[in-house]
């Protein structure tokens, strides 16, 4: 079974706080190693259940945080930042699990360890057909169109009690406790990795019985913008819908093309919030 882990930082073990995930801020250094160790749990779990092929794709803001040189040699590693796809590049029918590593909750919704969506900047909430969603969730869509079902969430508590609310009973691993959004109660770092590699090589097991998660077209996504101005830029491509002040809208025929308009949107929106340059 090849595997695909979407690997963020927000959710990782021992994150609590901005610093621990800027690259501009020394604390970055740490917490690289830690998502690089994060991920390794998850490869190491699910190749003791007998995964064959495990694909790693950088998650996290300019998307070249972990470090390859640490990295399971087990696994490939997609890093970089221009993707059509974002967070899933390189997701295919070929796989037979998603895995999403140090995710986090979606903004507005609890009090989750750095809760946003996509942009947290730039992007206040995202609803897919009028339901509010996570990067999960978001993600799970993608995944859902090439037929393959996630497996396996790892986070703070209140990241997996979302995604399991709208994908049902997949793995996870709940490694901190959501006490304020820049607040944590942490497992040991020892005591997370077990958890990590144990839930993996279950997710690895199950997922032959799990369903994707498919979203039927058209597929509508809003963006409530944080500012007016995301939203007035945005409507310079005429397959977007300005409904709101600060928001917009646009529909694909299926859940791939509505991504790809959706992300070029974004893109375009948070270029702009300051005035194009």
């Amino acid at each position: 079974m090849k595997v695909f882990l979407s690997v963020d930082m927000e959710g990782i073990s021992g994150v609590a706080v901005s610093n621990h995930v800027s690259p501009e801020h020394k604390e970055y250094e740490r917490f690289r190693k830690l998502m690089t160790a994060d991920a390794n749990a998850a490869v190491e779990g699910a190749v003791s259940a007998g995964a064959t092929e495990v694909l790693v794709v950088d998650s996290h803001g300019p998307m070249t945080n972990i470090l390859i040189e640490e990295l399971d040699s087990r696994a490939r590693l997609i890093s970089g930042s221009n993707k059509y796809y974002c967070q899933m590049e390189g997701i295919d029918g070929s796989f037979g699990a998603v895995f999403f590593v140090g995710y986090h909750a979606r903004e507005g919704a609890s009090d989750g360890v750095l809760n946003h969506t996509l942009l947290g900047r730039t992007v206040y909430e995202l609803r897919c057909n009028g339901k509010p969603v996570n990067e999960a969730i978001l993600n799970a869509g993608i995944a859902g169109d090439h037929g393959v079902p996630v497996a396996l969430v790892t986070g703070d508590d209140q990241v997996c009690a979302e995604t399991r609310e709208a994908l049902g009973d997949v793995e996870a691993a709940v490694v901190k406790r959501a006490v304020d959004r820049f607040t944590a109660d942490c497992l040991p770092l020892e005591r997370s990795r077990a958890l990590i590699r144990e839930a993996a090589a279950r997710a690895v097991e199950r997922a032959p019985r799990l369903r994707p998660y498919h979203v039927p077209g058209p597929v509508t996504f809003e963006v409530d913008f944080k500012g007016t101005a995301e939203a007035h830029m945005a409507a310079v491509f005429p397959f977007v819908r300005r409904v709101g002040p600060r928001t917009v809208a646009v529909t694909g025929e299926n859940y791939l093309e509505a991504f790809r308009l959706l992300w070029g949107t974004l893109i375009i929106a948070r270029a702009s919030a300051a005035g194009v340059i």
